[in-house]
């Protein structure tokens, strides 16, 4: 996920920056423990564990007699590109273990995630600079926002047995080879999304004779291309090649990348690049007479687009290609989170779908851990990547995380542009898997990144 300065693009209209816990918490020892209760009751009697577990509570517990699970996360919470998802993904994901912990914890301990959530400005290097510091500190981390960022500290994370949930669709994370098994991904990649939402267009639009890509070059950006390019590979249709943007290229810079685009001829742009960069090069193409249209990555939509001057030209000609259903589309996931945010109350964008649904599969390979009755580093590592059985609860498909990558999820929700949906954006179709994505021959990432 990832381009710079969202707010110098988005007409003054600012994102209001997640309030964070910046204090150290977490346990340190090394050497298994297994604790007991005095009554020898506790859920926690029989369980193992090391670092980042202890057997007191949790700061401001919801269940005092518990102990407690520390995670991490290394987010854009600030500066970068992501910054008003980022912010977003972290509430989201605090809201769904304050869930979790109401409803008595993971087998007698709560999760603490405030403890250890850092900044990392969507800079691979103080990705890993911020994942040095809170390392000590935790089991495992809830979230690792990037590509590039989260295969920064991949080896690390190998090293150490730390697993991770990316912020992240790279087709990487699907194959044990190129995720080092220690990471939790969910729902369909970038290159498979793109495959079947073409497939989707072909289907419901029209014909596409000439397809060109747009996106961030060594980033989420390439990994969307490749996808684009293997389905016009696949289907006969001519392809006019990848745009490369910069991965640090400010808005406001993108006149090469709007004029390629009309140059190319192309009737469907297939493009992976931040919010900030869509509003620029969607509403400078079409301004100049640019007649086609948009497939746009889960990661390019931010409803504060429609506060820009691109808002009609997004409204014309841009669809949004994801795997959850924009907020607010029904499922008992979606119940579950409008629960915890209360009756009427908003996220600021999908960022909050995505961090809620991100951490199912980090719950089930908890749960799962707790149950062999071991919850260290190792026994995490191994419930994972033995594979574990994740209910979405409606979210996305049910699936089988880590282990072989044989059936992952190929399926996209498609999602378009409204002035009338809560969050800007409106769920046509959830669980799509077109014929091009699901005939393809996944056995390897589409691309390095």
């Amino acid at each position: 996920m990832e381009s710079r300065h969202m707010a110098k693009v988005l007409a003054g209209v600012g994102a209001a920056a997640l309030v964070l816990a910046g204090c150290s918490g977490g346990g340190g020892d090394t050497a298994p423990t297994q604790e007991a209760s005095s009554e020898g009751t506790s859920p926690r009697d029989g369980i193992v564990f090391d670092v980042g577990v202890t057997d007191e509570p949790c700061p401001e517990a919801i269940n005092p007699d518990n102990g407690c699970i520390y995670l991490g996360v290394l987010s854009d919470l600030t500066e970068g590109p992501f910054a008003p998802l980022g912010t977003q993904v972290v509430t989201g994901q605090q809201d769904f273990w304050k869930y979790v912990n109401e409803q008595g914890g993971i087998s007698g301990f709560d999760v603490n995630m405030s403890s250890n959530t850092r900044d990392n400005k969507y800079d691979p290097a103080v990705h890993s600079q911020e994942y040095r510091s809170i390392e000590p500190n935790i089991l495992a981390l809830a979230q690792t926002l990037g590509t590039p960022q989260t295969q920064a500290i991949l080896s690390d994370m190998e090293a150490d047995n730390v697993i991770g949930v990316p912020a992240s669709w790279w087709s990487g994370w699907q194959f044990p080879d190129t995720d080092g098994g220690v990471i939790l991904e969910s729902g369909s990649s970038y290159c498979i999304a793109a495959m079947s939402g073409l497939d989707w267009w072909v289907e419901n639009k029209t014909p596409i004779t000439k397809l060109v890509a747009v996106g961030y070059p060594g980033d989420y950006g390439g990994d969307y291309a490749a996808g684009a390019e293997k389905w016009a590979a696949a289907n006969g249709v001519d392809f006019a090649g990848f745009v490369e943007t910069a991965p640090n290229a400010v808005a406001g810079n993108q006149d090469a990348a709007v004029a390629a685009i009309i140059e190319s001829g192309a009737d469907v742009v297939a493009i992976g690049i931040g919010p900030a960069e869509v509003a620029e090069v969607i509403g400078k193409a079409v301004a100049s007479g640019y007649e086609g249209q948009f497939l746009g990555a889960a990661p390019t939509w931010n409803p504060l687009l429609l506060q820009t001057a691109a808002a009609p030209a997004l409204l014309a000609t841009y669809t949004n290609v994801g795997t959850t259903g924009a907020f607010g589309t029904p499922s008992a996931a979606m119940d579950a989170m409008q629960a915890q945010l209360g009756d009427g109350v908003l996220p600021s964008n999908d960022g909050f779908t995505y961090g809620w649904v991100w951490q199912y599969p980090l719950k089930a390979a908890l749960e799962k851990a707790a149950a062999s009755g071991d919850l260290t580093r190792e026994g995490l590592v191994a419930a994972v990547q033995g594979g574990v059985e994740v209910d979405y609860e409606g979210a996305l498909p049910n699936s089988l995380v880590g282990g072989p990558p044989a059936d992952v999820d190929r399926s996209v929700s498609i999602n378009i542009p409204s002035e009338d949906a809560d969050l800007g954006i409106e769920t046509l179709l959830m669980g799509y898997v077109g014929p091009t994505a699901a005939a393809f021959d996944y056995t390897e990432p589409c691309s390095g990144a």
